[in-house]
């Protein structure tokens, strides 16, 4: 699929149909072949969409409305089911396109695997790439039950492609011992169970870099967000995500692109996981795009 083709179904609110006035590109990457506890994640670019009509264009956060930035709304990338080496090709295709064009790819997920192939894109073009991530895993394994495309293990593919050094893990609560000690030994800047503490205290570090950021919606308490596929407690609350973003936003970064992964709407009927993580894009689109 060309990311310029012409996409009939819903789009995000406020996407406009000029792909040549877009500074962005939002685009669904409808892959959960990996999930190792609830699969659904699939589902969750199309229901991101549809819920983000409930939302206004207008953020009294950042006193700034949709109308102010430009972005083209590219729908899903049709996906091979079942099979996640084809799935992550078709996806660095796309985004290649995305990145050529001189637009910001902003990801719907899907499963977190499909982080790897858009950073193995865009560290083409920024060699110094940092990447951010907020969630509760640490996806820093090797492999999954022996399978080395999982979604238990992007961030460690990220890590030996672009070093530990520049990588940033926000709000990790879950993994393994080896994961924990690996994230320490290797020389990620690792920050467990918090995120909008650190995250104040490494935005000068971020300062002047390529950023990358990839939002696990699990990083929210499964009060906050029950419809993932391996929802963890402990987690922070929506406003903290929110503030987060805004941080962001705030800073004058040079954010190169970003996604939100693993929204799984089918485990929850109260649509309060798709409509904050539509909220949440709604926010980058706003905090990350000059306009």
């Amino acid at each position: 699929m060309r990311f310029d083709e012409a996409y009939s179904g819903n789009v995000f609110i406020g996407a406009t149909d000029q792909l040549e006035e877009a500074e962005a590109v939002i685009y669904g990457m409808p892959m959960d072949w990996t999930a190792s506890f609830r699969a659904g994640s699939r589902m969750g670019p199309k229901r991101i969409r549809e819920v983000s009509l409930v939302l206004e264009e207008y953020s009294p956060a950042l006193d700034r409305d949709l109308s102010e930035v430009k972005y083209y709304d590219a729908g899903d990338i049709p996906l091979p089911i079942g099979n996640p080496e084809k799935s992550q090709e078709q996806i660095g295709h796309f985004v290649r396109q995305v990145i050529q064009q001189g637009k910001t790819p902003i990801g719907l997920g899907g499963e977190h695997l499909v982080t790897w192939p858009i950073i193995q894109e865009l560290v083409q073009k920024h060699g110094d790439l940092v990447v951010l991530q907020l969630d509760a895993h640490a996806d820093l394994r090797t492999d999954y039950e022996g399978e080395k495309h999982s979604h238990a293990t992007p961030l460690r593919k990220i890590t030996e492609l672009i070093g530990a050094e520049n990588v940033f893990q926000l709000g990790i609560r879950s993994g393994t011992r080896e994961e924990f000690h690996y994230a320490k030994e290797a020389g990620i800047h690792f920050y467990p169970f918090e995120v909008l503490t650190p995250l104040k205290k490494i935005l000068p570090q971020l300062k002047g870099r390529p950023l990358y950021v990839t939002i696990d919606i699990d990083v929210l308490d499964p009060a906050y967000a029950p419809g993932t596929g391996t929802p963890e407690p402990g987690g922070i609350s929506s406003s903290e995500l929110l503030a987060a973003v805004k941080e962001l936003a705030l800073a004058d970064l040079q954010i190169v692109g970003a996604d939100l992964v693993e929204v799984a709407p089918h485990y929850d009927q109260t649509e309060q996981t798709a409509v904050v993580a539509a909220k949440v894009i709604r926010e980058m689109l706003l905090g990350f795009l000059k306009g």
